[in-house]
Order: structure tokens, then C-alpha cells, then sequence
């Protein structure tokens, strides 16, 4: 099966570019075009959603600082960044691709194809999953209209029409397990593995990944079961049934657990851990048996039973 990885586009290619190209400490306010900014505006803040840049934007070929000068209508992803703390933004990746192809003078999606990954259009058509909120958000803040949908093309309406960074990358299980073997190998993720900037809901971001904290029906506590020396593993979950509810998280957030992670919109999920460099992926998609776009919580539950059943089989 085909999967389209989403957001973990973020971690696997966006994230490995940045450390590998720009100087992270460099002010890019500029040539970005935020003329009005008052502070500097770095590389390492737009990979740890450090930036102050709000969630999402559509990609209508405008740039960022320019949508973000205009009012927009209430939607969760169009609202203003918490102040003083890191916020999960698309558009912080999608202003890392524009300096990494400034930089290099190469195509993003070729760029990307260099780490193993499969740029859009594919050739094969993954899940097919209905259009999320992205879409509603779409009409709120452009008069542009949405973009069409195609088969070989990105669920994402941004990555329909274009944007870079942060989606529109595809694979197959045994194609992922290649290109997360050269992932680990090069030594990506022990880079982006550093506690760097404090996030919304007691988030814990580095360069590219995000902590897992222990504590019941947390994700780090479920992943505690993972034993020692696993290498690289891809878990594939190909089924629309209906999962068990997840636990739910009892009590306040535990400590951080010896994992990082990343979650991708459409299904799939990425899990590291500096210890032994193992890794985990999760190739799930988030639509029901009815064909519906599952929610959040339904999500958790399809990824939560996956990484339960693989933990605990017999090695």
C-alpha cells in the first residue's frame, strides 16, 4: 500500500535540509519580508515552532509575511501564536524550504528526493482520505479557490497547490524502511533530539521532533515496552475498522520519556529514541470504515493499538 506521509515530511526531509544547509542562527527576517518584525527570525525558530508565526496559512503563492499582515475570520488554524510559547506551525517549514532552495538553488521536491523519500505526483494514489479542516480554513482567509483534488497529489490543500516543507512526500513500507535505515545513519534525528523550545499544552520541542512524556495513557509510557537494540521499524496498519478507544491520560503530564516523535495529518506517525537510535513508524490512515475523516481521539486510539500490538508480541 501507498501511504502519503503528510507532516512527517517535516522530520524525514524539511528538518535533515535545514541542519545540513543553513546556518540556524542566521536573522532571516529580510528576505522573508517581515520588514516589521521586531526580533530576529532563525532558522532554529522556525524548526522548533519557536517562530511567533501563527499555525497556518493558505498557500496561494503569497508570501507568509504578507498573509500574516492581514485580519482573517476565527478558525483553530488561523488563530495568532501563543505568546511566549513554541506553536505547531506549517508555515514555519514552508519558509524553511524557500531558504533551503534560496540557498541551494535546487527544487524542494528534488532536494527531498535525495534523502529516499518520493515527491508528488506519485504514481501510485495512497489512501484516500476526505478534506479536513485545512479546507474550511481555506475559505476563510483567501478568495482563491481551492485547489482541485488529484489522486497523485498531497490530501493537504496547501500541498495540492504547492507548498513545500511540509508535506508531499509518499511511500511504501519497504521504501520507508530504507530511507529511515539512511535517516538514523546519517545521524538526523540525534541532532533534532534537543530540548529547545517550550510549547503549547506543556509541548517539548527540539529541531524537528517533539518529546513523548510518560504518565498514564500517554504515548511515552506505552512506548516504555519497546525493548532495547530494535533498529528501524515500520509498523503497518492497513485497515479502516474501527479501533478500541485509547486510555485516557489520567493526571498531569509525567516526565519526558526517552522518545521523540512526530505525527503526520493523514495517519502516519515517527518515534525515536536517542538511546540506541531506535525508530519506530507508524503507517496508519485516519479514515473509518464509512470512508469519514476519523477525529483526533479515534486517530489516537488506531495508532495506540498498533504500537500496543507490535510492543507486546513475542520476539
Amino acid at each position: 500500500m501507498f501511504y502519503d506521509l503528510a507532516s512527517l515530511a517535516k522530520p524525514l526531509v524539511t528538518a535533515p535540509l535545514a541542519l545540513a544547509f543553513l546556518d540556524l542562527d542566521a536573522d532571516r527576517r529580510w528576505s522573508l519580508g517581515f520588514h516589521d518584525r521586531e526580533v530576529p527570525l532563525t532558522a532554529r525558530q522556525l524548526l522548533s515552532h519557536s517562530s511567533g508565526l501563527a499555525p497556518w496559512r493558505p498557500f496561494t503563492g503569497e508570501s507568509v509575511a504578507a498573509q500574516l499582515r492581514r485580519p482573517v475570520a476565527g478558525h483553530p488554524l488561523l488563530r495568532p501564536a501563543t505568546p511566549g510559547l513554541a506553536t505547531y506551525s506549517d508555515l514555519n517549514y514552508r519558509l524553511l524550504a524557500e531558504l533551503l532552495q534560496r540557498e541551494t538553488g535546487v527544487p524542494f521536491p528534488k532536494l527531498g528526493a535525495s534523502l529516499g523519500l518520493l515527491p508528488a505526483p506519485w504514481s501510485e494514489t495512497p489512501v484516500t482520505l476526505p478534506d479536513g479542516p485545512d479546507a474550511a480554513a481555506w475559505a476563510l482567509a483567501t478568495e482563491s479557490p481551492l485547489p482541485a483534488r488529484d489522486p497523485h497529489l498531497p490530501h493537504d490543500a496547501n500541498a495540492r497547490a504547492g507548498m513545500t516543507g511540509h508535506a508531499g512526500f509518499g511511500t511504501t513500507p519497504n521504501h520507508l524502511r530504507t530511507a529511515l535505515a539512511r535517516w538514523v545513519g546519517a545521524g538526523w534525528p540525534i541532532r533534532m533530539a534537543v530540548e529547545t523550545a517550550r510549547g503549547e499544552e506543556g509541548a517539548l520541542w527540539g529541531l524537528g521532533l517533539q518529546r513523548a512524556f510518560d504518565g498514564p495513557g500517554r504515548i511515552g509510557q506505552l512506548l516504555s515496552c519497546v525493548p532495547e537494540g530494535i533498529g528501524c521499524q515500520v509498523i503497518e496498519a492497513a485497515t479502516e475498522a474501527a479501533p478500541p478507544p485509547a486510555p485516557r491520560p489520567e493526571g498531569p503530564q509525567g516526565a519526558p520519556s526517552g522518545w521523540w516523535f512526530h505525527f503526520g495529518y493523514t495517519g502516519p506517525a515517527l518515534f525515536f529514541r536517542p538511546s540506541d537510535r531506535a525508530c519506530l513508524a507508524l503507517l496508519v490512515h485516519r479514515r473509518g470504515p464509512a470512508g469519514e475523516l476519523l477525529d483526533a481521539e479515534t486517530l489516537r486510539a488506531r495508532r495506540w493499538q498498533a504500537l500496543r500490538t507490535w510492543g507486546t508480541r513475542p520476539r
